[in-house]
């Protein structure tokens, strides 16, 4: 009896051109739940109510706290890197939508998920991806436990997913209030953020 060959599957990675050239050809529809992340192509996680509330509650406290000159963005395409465009819950990012109309953003000021069964992807993947793209405030709206985990000061780790992390976390409960770091004049209750 022959032997077999032994073949070793391999994943192929895309880059963020191929990607949306992918997506211009319409192999992706609208409304999927899908981003790329360090070349990978992820599921998002689905929303239920208190998910889909705490988008919509966070993204109004964040409009508020802003204010003219900034977009407050929901669930809208970051370019990144060439291999990551992922589509975070709620993106601050100066400016107006006509003046992405030919760009995605690629930095924004302040980056929120919102997470119940994410949570570990939104702190280690999603943290280390962000941390690496060197976004300097970094939220979680932490479902699960009703906090808002407040990520800032990236710094290379070479045990991260991505190489990069936060040095800094700051957990918030319901009663205290938290100031992003591109709008240091506003305050926002935690409170407003949560379902």
């Amino acid at each position: 009896m022959r032997a077999m060959a032994s073949y070793e599957p391999r994943t192929r990675r895309l880059s963020r051109a191929e990607y949306d050239r992918l997506i211009e050809l319409g192999v992706f529809q609208p409304g999927e739940d899908i981003e790329l992340i360090g070349g990978e192509l992820v599921v998002a996680e689905p929303q239920g109510a208190p998910h889909y509330t705490a988008i919509r509650k966070t993204a109004k406290a964040l409009e508020a706290a802003f204010g003219p000159g900034w977009e407050v963005r929901t669930e809208g395409p970051i370019g990144l890197d060439d291999d990551s465009e992922p589509e975070p819950d709620i993106a601050v990012v100066p400016g107006n939508p006509d003046d992405y109309a030919r760009a995605h953003p690629s930095h924004p000021a302040l980056t929120v998920e919102v997470a119940e069964s994410s949570l570990a992807i939104d702190r280690q993947h999603k943290g280390s991806l962000y941390a690496r793209a060197g976004l300097a405030d970094y939220w979680v709206l932490n479902l699960v436990d009703r906090v808002l985990e407040v990520y800032r000061e990236p710094a290379p780790d070479s045990e991260a997913v991505f190489g990069w992390r936060y040095a800094r976390l700051d957990v918030f409960d319901g009663a205290a209030r938290v100031t992003p770091l591109a709008a240091p004049g506003s305050s926002i209750a935690v409170s407003l953020l949560l379902p």
